[in-house]
């Protein structure tokens, strides 16, 4: 009788332990993640500045006026989140809305940027995935991609009314830097935005010392092209291994898409594969879907039959590889 009453005893005291060790931090047990609620422009920078892996920071609706600058790496088994909707609006006076600088491994997601210079720039950072967001009514470009920033994506976000300094410099998503190769801004992907109307440069560049970015399933709206700094299609690509792929456009001054040798050996690799333009109302010389310059057989480009183009002067300047 006592051996059955000290058996029950030791049993219960094994399940008591067991529910209790999440709740006394015990081997084994994990503690949810930090939610930083966020409510003002100084509660945000503060946030910005003290966020650590794992941590998620949620806006509440409004407007947070200022230029605010993340420079703490996450993790990419913990990332650090920037959470809101659409009507967490970021607004800046000048200089770049949210700065990412250095800070791996962030996901930003929902919340909207606009007023500034630029939108979102995102600078030495590896793995940021920019998500959901809304950038529109800057100076310059949209979001960017730049001094080696790798394996960053940007989807399912809508960028409008970009380069309100009339300097056709207000590219939508812009990989790299112009006239230097040590920019290695490499496996950037641009997936399912829609980029336009307004957008005062092309929809995407893609800029020479880049490789394998991937420009894939979203929509271009050209209406905002300039002409300033040659900006005369949706997609410019002067990078290398870069593929193209179910993309649809409308509204360009002459062409589709576009391959550039800026450098020797840069502007090569490109593949193009169901892509949908309207070229319809188009004035320049080419009015290509795809205007491929710089080819050779170091430096192939390839566009398939499963692109298609209506108005124009054609699909393309170079031979069509039939889809395997």
């Amino acid at each position: 009788m006592r051996r059955r009453s000290r058996t029950l005893l030791t049993s219960l005291l094994t399940v008591t332990a067991a529910l209790a060790a999440p709740l006394l931090g015990a081997p084994g047990a994990r503690a949810a993640a930090p939610v930083v609620e966020v409510s003002t422009a100084a509660q945000l920078k503060a946030a910005l500045s003290a966020a650590a892996p794992g941590d998620t920071i949620h806006l509440a609706d409004g407007t947070y006026t200022g230029n605010f600058k993340a420079t703490r790496a996450a993790t990419s088994g913990a990332r650090i989140t920037l959470t809101g909707s659409a009507g967490a609006v970021l607004t800046a006076g000048g200089g770049y809305g949210l700065h990412l600088n250095g800070a791996s491994y962030w996901t930003v997601s929902g919340l909207t940027v606009t007023g500034g210079q630029k939108g979102i720039m995102i600078d030495t950072a590896r793995g940021v995935i920019v998500d959901g967001v809304t950038v529109h009514d800057l100076d310059m470009e949209g979001v960017h991609f730049r001094n080696s920033s790798t394996d960053g994506v940007i989807r399912n976000s809508r960028i409008y009314d970009t380069g309100h300094d009339g300097r056709g410099m207000g590219e939508g998503v812009y990989v790299g830097t112009a006239n230097t190769l040590s920019d290695r801004s490499d496996n950037i992907q641009i997936l399912g935005n829609t980029i336009g109307p307004g957008v005062g440069g092309e929809n995407v560049d893609i800029k020479e010392g880049t490789t394998g970015a991937r420009i894939v399933g979203n929509t271009f709206d050209g209406s905002g092209l300039t002409g300033a700094n040659y900006d005369d299609s949706w997609v410019d690509v002067k990078g290398n291994g870069v593929l193209v792929q179910d993309n649809t456009g409308t509204r360009t001054t002459n062409d589709g898409y576009q391959t550039h040798t800026q450098q020797s050996g840069w502007g090569c690799g490109t593949v193009f594969r169901g892509n949908r333009s309207t070229l319809t109302g188009a004035t320049g010389s080419t009015r290509l879907a795809v205007d491929v310059t710089g080819r050779s057989a170091s430096c192939p480009t390839t566009v398939y039959d499963s692109n298609t183009v209506t108005g124009g002067k054609g699909l393309t300047n170079i031979e069509v590889t039939p889809t395997p």
